[in-house]
This record gives structure tokens, C-alpha cells and sequence, in this order.
């Protein structure tokens, strides 16, 4: 007889898929990787893993879903927090990109996680574009400047610079669209 789990543990069980899926994705490539592997990493059986799943495809974009935008709330909170605007926009563009860049800096597979992001997942993208224009546009006060800053801001990942690299260029940016700090 199975034990009917809670809805705490659920989510810790959802938490822990996800989270071997992702170092899977980001070490192995979405090709490579076997849900059989994910399972294993998050000490699940195959079962345990469709009920939160689908198949890969349906595994891949709620992993995308979940690291992008449990960023949110924080951003939100960051751009409405006390202090200047140059302050706010660095610490949104610290949530919503530099904590990310930082696990992928170091995967072998970030570039292709990317890739398939964009691929399977082109309404979790859109969800958190829209949701970093919101937060940028909060700071900047013309939706059209943050829609520009956004461009700007993909634009510095091109070359898939390091976190060292991207974050001084990131400073360099919102420097430019709040002024200098003082």
C-alpha cells in the first residue's frame, strides 16, 4: 500500500526533480540526457518521475519555468526597493541574469540549454521577458528605454562571456541608462 504524500512533500519531490534535471540538461545536453539519469540523480524511481512529467520535452520546459521565474518575486522586490535607480536595475539584473549565468558559466551544455530554451520553451521565455520589461520599466519609467535595455542586455551574452566578464559589463550598462554612481 503507498502512503499518500503531503503537499509539502510533493513539492520537495518536484524541488529535487527539477533541480537534478537541470545539472543534467546543463552537464549533459538535452540529447543526452535520459530521464533514467534524472531519476537516478534525484534518488527516484521512473514512476515517481512521471507524475510530475510528462516525458523529457515537458521535464525540460517546467525545469526553464521554474529557474526563471521563481526569479520574479525577487526581481519585483528589487525594483521597488529603497535606493537609486542605478542600485534597483543592478540588483534586478543580479536576479534575473548574473545568479543564473553563474551555474551555467560553468556547465559544458549551457549553450545548448539556452538553444532548446528557446526552442521548447518559447512561452516561458516570452513569460520571463515580460516579467524582467516589468521589473526594468519600474526603474526606468519609459517602456520603450526598458525594451531597449533588454535588447542591450542579450546582446551581452553573444560571445558567452564569464560571470566575471558579464557582470562588469552589465555595470558598464545600467551605467548608462542611470547615470554613473555618485
Amino acid at each position: 500500500m503507498s502512503q499518500k504524500l503531503t503537499t509539502e512533500a510533493m513539492e520537495a519531490r518536484r524541488t529535487r526533480i527539477l533541480d537534478a534535471a537541470r545539472w543534467c540538461f546543463l552537464n549533459f545536453g538535452f540529447s543526452r540526457t535520459s530521464l533514467e539519469e534524472v531519476a537516478r540523480r534525484a534518488s527516484l524511481s521512473r514512476t515517481s518521475l512521471y507524475q510530475v512529467c510528462r516525458d523529457k520535452e515537458d521535464l525540460f520546459i517546467q525545469v526553464f519555468d521554474d529557474w526563471l521565474l521563481t526569479r520574479l518575486p525577487a526581481a519585483r522586490e528589487a525594483a521597488v526597493a529603497a535606493g537609486s535607480a542605478r542600485t534597483r536595475l543592478q540588483s534586478i539584473c543580479q536576479v534575473m541574469l548574473l545568479d543564473l549565468w553563474s551555474e551555467m558559466e560553468v556547465a559544458p551544455m549551457a549553450g545548448e540549454f539556452h538553444d532548446v530554451c528557446e526552442r521548447l520553451g518559447p512561452q516561458a521565455a516570452r513569460r520571463h521577458h515580460e516579467g524582467m520589461l516589468e521589473c526594468v520599466a519600474s526603474v526606468l519609467g519609459d517602456p520603450e528605454v526598458s525594451l531597449v535595455f533588454l535588447l542591450a542586455l542579450e546582446g551581452l551574452l553573444t560571445d558567452r562571456p564569464t560571470l566575471e566578464i558579464l557582470s562588469l559589463r552589465v555595470g558598464v550598462l545600467v551605467n548608462r541608462f542611470t547615470g554613473p554612481a555618485a
